[in-house]
């Protein structure tokens, strides 16, 4: 062989040792993106689910003053929903929180102070769960393992603390807006137009003219054969993995 064809050959096997050292890091992290997006630290905004069923979820906080409309229409329309309480909350309406339960909805973890969970230390996380916990228990007798963050806030660090405490934390993936008091026809498009099968919908307590928006939205999904549920009836308990975009599945 040449001097010429021995260096060619050189040369193609140095550039096909680089082709294979690129592809397999190409490969590598392809799989390690799979895997780190297949199992994401965050809460469950939504449920892949060929079923048509929602779950209508309501954070209350400081106010009571439209707990009784919202159970009047959900019993209008015969459906079921999850209140997210605060503790403090609860401490002033332990007879709202009683016949939210009777009603046959679920009450569920929301913090005891509302704080931003991203700005408090593990045992302050840890305090804030356990007693609005044990307060949601002394009343309806039901052990809460759903967590909201208040604001929404939450990183993965916090998640992963509230999983080893036994709370499986869901934020949403359609917000109603009723907290910013926008025009009604607004916040029912809006939840119209954003619903799909496995969403789960924010509401609040103490939007104005929440027995008209609810109504109408509920009425709707009524209509378009949604089935609505409790988050705890929505979600999958085990065999699943929550994907980037906080997207629950069943494993395969």
């Amino acid at each position: 062989m040449s001097l010429l064809l021995r260096k060619k050959a050189f040369l193609n096997s140095i550039v096909l040792f680089l082709i294979g050292l690129l592809l397999i890091f190409a490969l590598a992290f392809c799989i390690k993106t799979y895997f780190s997006e297949q199992n994401a630290d965050i809460p469950i905004h939504k449920v892949d689910t060929d079923e048509k069923k929602i779950s209508l979820t309501f954070d209350i906080s400081y106010s009571e003053r439209n707990v009784d409309e919202i159970l009047a229409i959900l019993d209008k329309y015969d459906v079921k929903a999850t209140f997210f309480v605060v503790g403090n909350w609860i401490d002033k309406n332990k007879a709202v929180v009683e016949e939210i339960h009777k009603r046959g909805h679920e009450i569920e973890n929301h913090s005891n102070t509302h704080p931003n969970f991203n700005e408090i230390s593990e045992e302050d996380i840890n305090t804030e769960l356990e007693s609005t916990s044990k307060k949601i228990k002394e009343i309806t007798g039901h052990e809460s393992n759903i967590f909201r963050p208040p604001f929404g806030e939450i990183d993965e660090n916090r998640v992963k603390l509230c999983e080893s405490l036994g709370y499986t934390v869901v934020k949403w993936n359609v917000d109603s807006m009723d907290w910013k008091n926008i025009d009604d026809n607004n916040i029912i498009d809006r939840v119209a137009q954003n619903t799909s099968p496995g969403s789960i919908i924010l509401f609040h307590g103490d939007g104005k003219n929440v027995d008209y928006y609810l109504d109408q939205i509920v009425y709707y999904f009524k209509q378009n054969g949604y089935n609505m549920v409790k988050v705890s009836d929505l979600i999958y308990d085990e065999n699943y993995y929550i994907d980037s975009s906080g997207v629950q599945t069943l494993k395969k």
